[in-house]
């Protein structure tokens, strides 16, 4: 049960921490809005979406960011409020120890942590959503891909290669695929170029040739256009590495599953991101230790 002392250093610590979150995100949103008015006045985004769409999405995003820094601050401005009131040798003097007057620190940031945690893991990837669609559309300049040689396993034994991938055309460029079958190659399909229909969510390829590997030999076949059905969308080339942050954790662990067996580097990024959503939070603990003390 919450004694009167626990209930003072809970209000004290959770009344400074929102403080700070407050002030320290105003401050970020007045610079935010100073650096992109341009970008706002050149765009045809509404009121609505600039502040519902994005700013919203933008302190929630910060504010669980940096919880851990807000924290601190938070720890280190009211403990020393406290000691400059003489409270904390008040309260250490009549007997109470170190270890118990810290314990309403800890409490109040194992509170943070679980609401960072599920902020981080189940609300936070929705937002993202929201606030970097926003950003494609009103103010980011458009993606490219700046990896060249492509290599994607789109099943097991198939493989897709491309030398280059152009966004803004949905055309892979030098495009192959290949069927192997253990360590025998059965088929290899070569083109000039690629295009994905967006309608369709199909592939065409252009001026290819069908090499067929069979055992009484090799058939070659050439055509000017052929409509494919592959697994391979233009997300699996490239995308933004922010795109890993819009996904929630149960989504996130299965997307880091398929780049790993494609072979992509994107993966690296998913488990960084992955990774952070656990860590950051946990980081309230040393914040708090380190304010306290």
């Amino acid at each position: 049960m919450l004694k009167r002392l626990d209930r003072y250093i809970i209000r004290q610590f959770l009344g400074t921490f929102l403080f700070i979150l407050l002030a320290i995100m105003a401050i970020a949103v007045v610079f935010d809005i100073s650096e992109k008015t341009q970008d706002f006045a050149n765009t045809k985004a509404t009121l609505g979406e600039i502040v519902v769409d994005y700013y919203v999405n933008f302190v929630l995003f910060y504010a669980n960011l940096f919880s851990g820094l807000f924290i601190f601050l938070a720890v280190l401005i009211f403990t020393s409020r406290l000691a400059h009131r003489s409270e904390v040798i008040a309260i250490l003097s009549s007997g109470v120890s170190f270890g118990r007057f810290s314990r309403p620190y800890f409490l109040v940031a194992t509170l943070l942590t679980g609401l960072s945690l599920w902020v981080g893991h189940f609300l936070l990837p929705d937002a993202n959503k929201v606030r970097l669609a926003f950003e494609e559309a009103y103010v980011r300049v458009p993606f490219r891909v700046q990896d060249r040689h492509l290599h994607r396993e789109i099943a097991p034994g198939a493989i897709a290669y491309c030398e280059s991938y152009a966004v803004d055309q949905r055309t892979a460029f030098r495009f192959s695929l290949e069927q192997w079958d253990g360590t025998e190659l059965r088929k290899k399909l070569l083109s000039d170029r690629a295009v994905f229909d967006t309608t369709t969510g199909h592939w065409t390829v252009f001026d290819y040739t069908l090499r067929t590997f069979e055992p009484e030999g090799e058939r070659i076949h050439k055509g000017a256009r052929l409509d494919t059905a592959i697994a391979l969308v233009p997300g699996d080339l490239g995308r933004r590495n922010e795109v890993t942050s819009a996904m929630r954790t149960p989504e996130l662990d299965r997307f880091i599953e398929e780049e790993t067996a494609r072979g992509s580097n994107t993966k690296v990024f998913a488990l960084i991101e992955r990774h952070q959503r656990t860590s950051y939070p946990f980081a309230s603990y040393v914040f708090t230790l380190i304010g306290l003390s």
